[in-house]
């Protein structure tokens, strides 16, 4: 297993274990089948587990396999606070303290804000008292470092990188989404910062695993060097050296194995030219069906209406490549879960955009349509319940 430092020195396996996936069944998480996975994976040198507050039966499945084989102190937890169920000054204690006991633990390793959107929310948490009571857990040492899970655009990530004292965060980021949410761009950023990257969403969901389309397994099956689609895509990220850990959501032994082996022996510069020009034409095979042809330059922003243009081309392009529901779920994140909208709606159609966009895309025309598919009545119940949950 390879190892990479986080903020303070301390090493963290190379591939993480994401326990959002654990096999389920009637009864709730396959402990026996989900222990098994977890001991194969702390055995080969796996020591950071990423689970949530909301993750069905996550935390107490981890907390109980840890527990069971004395392993606790061995390894890493990181879990998140679900900041969005928070009403009153206060709430963030009842929550933590829950976890506590679903993880057997009386530290939290990692602890993340889960899914933060925007600098506006923080600052609400922080009205709140977030920041003197995570100052507080970091003294008592029952939180040890401090971070936040981010899905959205660049910039706003990059200004939340600067709105507190960040220990690391966690980013979805792989060869297709180079240049969409936080990005190539949000990564070298951090990195600048001396802030840890955690990295989601290595194969998309498995997209990159075993969903491509056939040209793009052709692009790899013909190229001189032989690997598996998943194994590719876990090696361009460690091939980064901005990249501290990459998170499976691993569910079977064998899937374990194939990944514990890639850990193994990926290294910074590894890939050649020739690897590099290959992704680029897997990349161009996945896309060939995309709605629009953004690159997420963002040349093209700031606009003046808050529109988030690369973000709701990316989530368009989504729906076009792995079905509605993924596309609507990326909308959703892109404009709904924020304080102040960022939909395509918000359009007034000046067209400031189009004057800056280098592969000159009809902007405007694209965001109506973009709308069109999107803003349904799903989506109008979905966002009323989102910003009334969350107190928008």
């Amino acid at each position: 297993m390879q190892y990479r430092s986080d903020r303070y020195g301390n090493q963290i396996s190379a591939l993480g274990y994401g326990c959002m996936r654990f096999s389920q069944g009637v009864t709730g998480v396959q402990m026996q089948k989900t222990e098994q996975e977890i001991m194969e994976a702390f055995r080969a040198g796996v020591n950071y587990y990423d689970t949530a507050y909301i993750y069905p039966g996550s935390e107490a499945a981890l907390g109980k396999i840890l527990e069971k084989n004395g392993i606790r102190d061995q390894v890493n937890i990181a879990t998140k606070l679900p900041h969005y169920m928070i009403k009153k000054a206060g709430d963030q204690e009842k929550f933590f303290n829950e976890e506590l006991k679903r993880l057997c633990t009386d530290h939290v390793d990692y602890y993340l804000m889960h899914m933060l959107t925007d600098v506006k929310t923080w600052e609400r948490l922080k009205s709140l008292g977030i920041q003197e009571w995570l100052e507080e857990k970091k003294k008592s040492g029952e939180i040890r470092q401090v971070g936040f899970s981010y899905h959205g655009n660049s910039d706003m990530f990059c200004r939340l990188l600067d709105a507190y004292d960040w220990d690391f965060c966690q980013i979805q980021y792989n060869y297709l989404d180079e240049h969409s949410q936080a990005g190539v761009t949000g990564l070298k950023r951090a990195a600048e910062k001396g802030i840890p990257v955690i990295i989601m969403e290595p194969l998309r969901g498995g997209k990159l695993a075993n969903k491509l389309p056939a040209v793009a397994e052709k692009v790899f099956s013909s190229h001189p060097v032989k690997r598996t689609p998943a194994e590719w895509a876990f090696r361009w990220l460690w091939n980064q050296p901005e990249v501290t850990c990459v998170l499976s959501g691993m569910n079977s032994l064998e899937m374990v194995r194939e990944n514990v082996k890639t850990a193994a022996d990926a290294k910074v510069g590894d890939l050649s030219e020739t690897d590099l020009q290959m992704y680029s034409k897997v990349v161009k095979a996945i896309n060939a069906n995309m709605k629009v042809g953004c690159t997420g330059c963002r040349y093209c922003m700031p606009c003046p209406k808050g529109v988030d243009i690369p973000g709701i081309f990316a989530a368009y392009n989504r729906r076009a490549s792995d079905g509605r529901f993924r596309g609507l779920m990326d909308y959703m994140m892109c404009t709904t879960i924020r304080r102040d909208s960022t939909s395509a709606a918000n359009c007034v159609k000046c067209g400031k955009c189009e004057q800056h966009c280098p592969q000159s895309i009809r902007i405007r025309e694209e965001l109506e349509n973009a709308k069109n598919a999107f803003e349904g009545p799903v989506y109008k119940v979905g966002r009323k319940v989102i910003r009334k949950v969350m107190k928008y």
